[in-house]
C-alpha cells in the first residue's frame, strides 16, 4: 500500500506547492492582502489562492456574485491593487491562484450589471440575450423582487427614465415610457413580481434557489470567451499560475468546459470545486483535481471512533424521540428541495417531456432527483447512478413506473436535452437538500455533517485513511488538501473537538441529556445541534451562537425557515442560547465540559492539521486557521482575522520558542509553518506515500506515513490512549538514518523508536533527515 517514489505531487507542473486561502473583499481588499505577502512566505506557502477578484455587486462580502466580467472589482482595487498585489508576492516569491465562477452572475443591482441590464432593456433582441440561460418561451422574465402583497406594483416609479421600486433600479426600453409606472411596467420585456414566486415561476436558471445569481450559458464559445478574457489575459501575462473553478456541477457540459479552459490556460494547475460522495471518483476531466473536501472527510474521520456509532445512533432516538434513517431524512428533503425549492427548474424540465402527463413527469423527475446518489451524472458516463436512482424511485413510487421508465429511457440518451438539463437538478437538489437542510436536521454527531462528508459513516479507521490516500495520490497527485474553506459548515478546530465526543459517549450522553431535560425548546434535533455546537466552539461570544442557530433552525426548516420566520419559536430558541451564558449552573457545567476536552481536541486538531498538509496533494490553509479556529458557517467564518498577532507569534517560534500546545494555539502555528517549510524546502521528501506501522498495545492510536524522506506522525483517539495507559511499549519503526523532528529539534538515530519518547512533547512529529536545510526550516 504504497505510492511509487516517482510519483511526485510536492510542486505541480505550474510550481504550486501550498496555498494560503484569503477572502480578499471591500473590507480586506488587495492593497491589504498585498501586505500579508511577506508573513506568507515566512509561513511556508508558495502561493495566495484568492477568492474571485472580479467586479461583483457592490458591497459584497465574497465576491461570488461577478457582475462585470471585464475588470478587477474596484472595492477591492481596481487594476492597480492587482497589479501591486502582484508586485508584492513576486518580491517574496509567491505565485498566484484565483478562484472564478463560470456558472453564475450577480443580478441583485441590475445597473451594476451591463450584460444584465440590457437583456432587462432590449429583451431577446439584445446582445446579450445568450449570455443568460433564459426559457425565453415561456413569455416575459420573471424577476422575483416585489413584497408578497396585492398592491405591492402601486409603488412603482418612474424617475430619471428608469422604473424603481423603493431601492431597486431597472430600465426601461425604447418608446415605452408613456403613461402610469404600471403602463409602463406592463409594456417592459420583464415582469417584476413577489419574491415568493422565485422558487415556482422563474423563467430563468439560478444558481440553486438563489434568484439574485443567473445561470450563464458558459458552453457557448462566445459567452466563455467573454466572460473568461480578463482572468485568460492574467494568464497569459504569467499573472496567474493556478485557477480555482467554482460550483462545476451548475454548468451544462463541465467536461467540455474545463476541456476549453485547460486549452485556453495549459500548464496551469486547474481545481474544481466539485463535491464527490463516500467512495465516488473524480471523472476524468482535464484538471489537477478537486479542491479537497473528500480528503477534509477522510482526515477528519480519522479522529473519529467508529466504535461509537451505536451509542450515538441510541441517544439521537431517545433525544428526539424517533430515528430516521439518513437515507430516508436525505430522500425527504431532497423531494422537498426540489419540488419546492426548486420548483421552476422542475417545471422547466417536465416540459421537456411533453410525451408524460405533466403532472406524473413533475413527480418522476423529482423522485429520480431525490434519489440520485450523487450530485449529478456526467451523460454518458455515470449510468449506473441513473440505475440506481430509477430503482429506488421506483420502490418509494411504485404507482409512477410508467413515468419513470419513460423519463428515465430519455434521461439515458446524452444527445437529450432533458438529459444535459436533468443533472443541473440533481446537483442543486443534493446541494439544498443535504447541505443546507439534512445537515441541520440530523444531530446525531454533527461532526460528520460537512461539505463532502458522510453523516452515516462514522469515523475512517487507518487503514480504509491509507487506502484512500495512495488510491488519490496515484490518480491526483496535484489536487488540493484542506481543513477549512468559506464553505465548510464548521471550523476545523471545532470538529477536532467534536471528536472528542466519540470517545466519550456514555459522559456525553449523560451531560447533553441532563441539559436537554432543563430545555423548553420543541425542537429536539435543533437543541442536540446547538448543545454540540457550542461544546464545540465554546467559549464563543453570544451573539456568534445567536446568528449560528438562528442560520441552522431556518435552514433545517422544521420549526421555523427562511421564507416564514415562526418568532414565537425564535424567541424560545434564542431564550436558550441565552441560558448558556445567563444561567450561572449551565454555563458553569458547560464551560467545565468544554474545558475538559479542550486539550483532547487540540491533541486531534494538531493530528489532523499535520495529516493534511504533509498527505500527497496540495494543502491549502484557510485564512486565520494556522492558530485555533472556532468559526462556524459562514458568515461566522469571514470575520477578520488578526494577522499581526500571527505575524509576531511566528518570530517567536522562529527565535527558538517551542510553545506549549494550550489556548493560545502557538503549537498549531509551529506544525503548520514547519511542515509548509519542509515541503517547500525539500521537496525530495515528499515524493511518495507508505504508511508506517507502529507494534505495541497502542498501535491503533497513531497514524503514520512515509512520505519518501518526510515521515509525519500523528496521534488519534488520545482519551483513549489514556484510559489504556498511555504509549507504553508501542514502538514506530522508523528509517535507520539520523531524522530530526522538526517540532521539537530531537534527533532520533531511526530504525525502533519508543512513540512514548517521540511523542512526549506534542502529540505530532514531523521527521526528516538531519541535514542542514532541514534543520534551517526548524
Amino acid at each position: 500500500m504504497s505510492v511509487p517514489p516517482h510519483s511526485d505531487d510536492t510542486t505541480t507542473a505550474a510550481g504550486v506547492g501550498a496555498t494560503y486561502r484569503v477572502q480578499v473583499r471591500p473590507g480586506f481588499d488587495l492593497d491589504a492582502t498585498a501586505g500579508l505577502a511577506g508573513y506568507l512566505a515566512d509561513l511556508g506557502v508558495t502561493h495566495l489562492y484568492s477568492a474571485p477578484l472580479l467586479t461583483a455587486t457592490p458591497g459584497s462580502a465574497h465576491g461570488y456574485d461577478v457582475v462585470d466580467h471585464r475588470a478587477v472589482n474596484p472595492e477591492l482595487g481596481g487594476e492597480a491593487g492587482r497589479q501591486r498585489l502582484l508586485r508584492a508576492l513576486r518580491t517574496v516569491g509567491l505565485g498566484l491562484v484565483v478562484d472564478i465562477v463560470p456558472n453564475h452572475a450577480g443580478v441583485a443591482v441590475p445597473a451594476a450589471n451591463p450584460a444584465w441590464w440590457d437583456v432587462l432593456r432590449r429583451g431577446r433582441s439584445s446582445a446579450y440575450a445568450d449570455w443568460f440561460d433564459i426559457d425565453w418561451d415561456r413569455g416575459r422574465l420573471l424577476l422575483p423582487v416585489l413584497a408578497d402583497t396585492d398592491d405591492a406594483l402601486a409603488d412603482l416609479k418612474v424617475v430619471d427614465g428608469e422604473l424603481r421600486y423603493h431601492e431597486h433600479r431597472f430600465p426601461i426600453a425604447d418608446g415605452t415610457d408613456g403613461g402610469t409606472a404600471r403602463d409602463v411596467h406592463d409594456r417592459q420585456h420583464y415582469e417584476l413580481v413577489s419574491w415568493r414566486r422565485g422558487d415556482t415561476e422563474l423563467t430563468y436558471r439560478r444558481f440553486f434557489a438563489v434568484s439574485d445569481l443567473a445561470g450563464l450559458r458558459v458552453e457557448d464559445p462566445a459567452v466563455f470567451a467573454a466572460t473568461h478574457a480578463e482572468i485568460l489575459r492574467w494568464v497569459e501575462a504569467g499573472d496567474v499560475d493556478g485557477i480555482r473553478v467554482d460550483h462545476p456541477d451548475g454548468l451544462r457540459d463541465p467536461a467540455g468546459y474545463l476541456a476549453r479552459l485547460r486549452a485556453a490556460a495549459p500548464g496551469r494547475w486547474l481545481v474544481v470545486e466539485k463535491i464527490l460522495e463516500y467512495g465516488e471518483e473524480l471523472p476524468d476531466w482535464p484538471v489537477d483535481g478537486t479542491t479537497g473536501y473528500e480528503a477534509l472527510a477522510a482526515v477528519s474521520g480519522l479522529f473519529v471512533d467508529p466504535a461509537a456509532e451505536g451509542d450515538f445512533t441510541a441517544l439521537d432516538a431517545r433525544l428526539v424521540g424517533h430515528h430516521t434513517s439518513w437515507e430516508d431524512l436525505t430522500h425527504d428533503t431532497k423531494l422537498a428541495a426540489a419540488t419546492r425549492l426548486l420548483a421552476t427548474e422542475l417545471t422547466r424540465l417536465a416540459a421537456l417531456a411533453p410525451e408524460v402527463d405533466p403532472p406524473a413527469a413533475r413527480a418522476a423527475l423529482a423522485e429520480l432527483a431525490a434519489a440520485f446518489p450523487v450530485y449529478r451524472g456526467y451523460p454518458p458516463h455515470g449510468a449506473r447512478h441513473l440505475a440506481a436512482a430509477r430503482s429506488e424511485a421506483g420502490r418509494r413510487r411504485p404507482d409512477l413506473a410508467a413515468a419513470l421508465d419513460a423519463v428515465t429511457r430519455r434521461l439515458r440518451d446524452p444527445d437529450d436535452e432533458l438529459a444535459r438539463r436533468f443533472p443541473q437538478l440533481t446537483g442543486a437538489v443534493m446541494a439544498k437538500g443535504v447541505e443546507d437542510t439534512a445537515f441541520y436536521r440530523w444531530s446525531r454527531f454533527v461532526a460528520l455533517n460537512e461539505v463532502g462528508g458522510s453523516p452515516a459513516h462514522f469515523g475512517v479507521p487507518p487503514a480504509e485513511f491509507h487506502r484512500f490516500v495512495t488510491a488519490r495520490a496515484v490518480r491526483w497527485p496535484a489536487a488540493m488538501t484542506t481543513l477549512s474553506t468559506h464553505d465548510t459548515k464548521r471550523g476545523e478546530d471545532v470538529r477536532a473537538r467534536l471528536a472528542v465526543l466519540s470517545e466519550l459517549p456514555g459522559e456525553w450522553t449523560e451531560r447533553v441529556t441532563g441539559w436537554m431535560a432543563a430545555t423548553e425548546l420543541p425542537d429536539p434535533a435543533l437543541a442536540h445541534l446547538l448543545f454540540q455546537t457550542a461544546v464545540g466552539a465554546w467559549p464563543i461570544p453570544r451573539e456568534r451562537l445567536h446568528a449560528y442557530v438562528e442560520k441552522a433552525a431556518r435552514e433545517a426548516s422544521v420549526s421555523t425557515s427562511w421564507a416564514d420566520p415562526d418568532p414565537v419559536f425564535e424567541r424560545a430558541m434564542h431564550a436558550l442560547v441565552d441560558r448558556l451564558y445567563d444561567d450561572p449552573r449551565l454555563h458553569a457545567e458547560l464551560t467545565k465540559f468544554a474545558d475538559e476536552i479542550a486539550p483532547a481536541g487540540w491533541s486531534n486538531a494538531l493530528g489532523q492539521k499535520l495529516v493534511q498538509l504533509a498527505m500527497p496533494g496540495v494543502p491549502d490553509t484557510y485564512q486565520g486557521t494556522e492558530l485555533w479556529d472556532n468559526s462556524l458557517v459562514d458568515p461566522d467564518n469571514r470575520r477578520p482575522v488578526d494577522f499581526a498577532v500571527r505575524r509576531e507569534l511566528l518570530a517567536r517560534l522562529d527565535a527558538g520558542w517551542r510553545p506549549p500546545v494550550d489556548a493560545g494555539g502557538a503549537a498549531k502555528l509551529l506544525v503548520v509553518s514547519r511542515t509548509l517549510r519542509l515541503r517547500r524546502d525539500r521537496p525530495d521528501l515528499f515524493t511518495g506515500y507508505r504508511p508506517v506501522a507502529a507494534r505495541g498495545p497502542a498501535g491503533p492510536h497513531v497514524v503514520a506515513f512515509d512520505r519518501g524522506g518526510a515521515v509525519a506522525v500523528a496521534t488519534r483517539l488520545p482519551l483513549g490512549l489514556a484510559r489504556d495507559g498511555g504509549w507504553r511499549d508501542t514502538i514506530l519503526s522508523l528509517p535507520v538514518h539520523n531524522l530530526t523532528d522538526l517540532f521539537t529539534g530531537r534527533v532520533y538515530s531511526g530504525g525502533e523508536t519508543r512513540l512514548a519518547d517521540l511523542l512526549a512533547t506534542y502529540p505530532v512529529a514531523l521527521l526528516a533527515p538531519t541535514t542542514e536545510s532541514v534543520e534551517a526550516a526548524s
